[in-house]
């Protein structure tokens, strides 16, 4: 099974409002496992970036002019592709694998809106899998934050200072394989396939053998071991049995 955990970086909170993707990250899982293949890009919204989400991202802030003091590793979308430019190698990376997200409903959002805008099919919702709404599920009250589900699986995400979507998705991936029941839930051993498939949906409990099975004991040593029971008298344990 093909999967893509992806995660995005937007201007804002409301496509409608205005506010573009910025970034995209992705990693692809096959069979749940990690295969090495990723996606990441920059894109350029041709408008400028609110203080609200520089502060989050880091990207930006100016679009319009190169910053006068820009900070070491400090990222300009000025000079990137706008998601006309990169929306074919999108589309052909993610394919019709299942996108794992953390809070999908608002990626999807995104995602579907810069779709949309160049008249591109759309996303369909059932293609994504919500990591947020697992988590809620799973842990009922509890917070359910990508940072607060690290500290609970004791998931390194000390890198992560600000959002970054490639970073993010690789983080979200270690998540959602501990929320889906460990880093390798398909994982099964030698030998106990049968059992399993076996014992699926019934309470399985050990058999005796149709044929039991021939004693390695000689004569000689059971006829000492009875001569011993009988020195130990009436009471002997051996004797009740």
């Amino acid at each position: 099974m093909r999967e893509i955990v992806l995660d995005t970086e937007t201007t804002g909170f409301e496509p409608s409002e205005g506010d573009r993707i910025v970034e995209i990250g992705a990693i692809e899982l096959l069979n749940h496992m990690p295969t090495g293949r990723t996606y990441h890009q920059y894109i350029n919204p041709k408008r400028s970036m609110p203080a609200g989400a520089f502060e989050i991202h880091g990207i930006g802030p100016d679009l319009l002019e190169p910053p006068k003091d820009p900070t070491p590793g400090q990222v300009i979308l000025r000079d990137k592709p706008v998601f006309a430019d990169i929306a074919q190698a999108f589309v052909d990376f993610i394919g019709d694998a299942r996108l794992v997200i953390h809070n999908a409903a608002f990626d999807m959002k995104f995602l579907n809106a810069e779709l949309g805008w160049l008249n591109r099919a759309l996303l369909p919702m059932d293609q994504s899998l919500d990591t947020l709404a697992i988590a809620r599920k799973k842990f009922p009250g509890s917070p359910a934050s990508l940072d607060a589900l690290c500290r609970r699986f004791g998931i390194d995400n000390s890198n992560r200072t600000l959002h970054g979507a490639l970073l993010d998705s690789e983080i979200l991936a270690e998540v959602y394989l501990e929320l889906i029941g460990g880093r390798q839930p398909d994982l099964v051993m030698g030998g106990q396939t049968e059992a399993k498939t076996t014992s699926a949906g019934s309470d399985w409990r050990p058999q005796p053998r149709p044929t039991p099975l021939a004693s390695k004991i000689k004569a000689a040593e059971a006829d000492a071991h009875a001569a011993f029971i009988d020195t130990l008298g009436d009471d002997a344990l051996w004797k009740k049995t």
